[in-house]
């Protein structure tokens, strides 16, 4: 797990968690986003396009306003450090790996 020195990986409770999963944590230098690059783009596109436009009452609304926009970000939204396709097409075309679709049906 890598992350930045925030107190939600710090907490003594999730290093004894992340040790039982056998997961190993690796922490940036404080003050240092730039180590994390891709990670705090990926957070703040999900902050501005998901996060600050609703107002989440329940769980399960939550997560269903989540996996549309994670959906939309995977599928359909271009991304310009990928030619400004959608990661799955992207995926597609460079790779012969099987992927899942938006059904989460294997496609070739």
């Amino acid at each position: 797990m890598r992350s930045d020195n925030g107190p939600e990986f710090i907490a003594h409770n999730i290093q004894s968690w992340f040790a039982e999963q056998g997961c190993k944590t690796l922490y940036i230098h404080p003050g240092s986003p730039w180590e994390n690059s891709y990670i705090e783009s990926f957070l703040g596109k999900f902050r501005m396009e998901c996060l600050n436009r609703y107002l989440f009452f329940t769980l399960p609304e939550m997560r269903t306003i989540v996996e549309t926009w994670r959906d939309e970000y995977n599928h359909i939204r271009p991304h310009s450090a990928l030619d400004y396709l959608p990661p799955s097409t992207f995926a597609a075309k460079h790779s012969k790996i099987p992927l899942l679709d938006h059904q989460n049906q294997v496609t070739v």
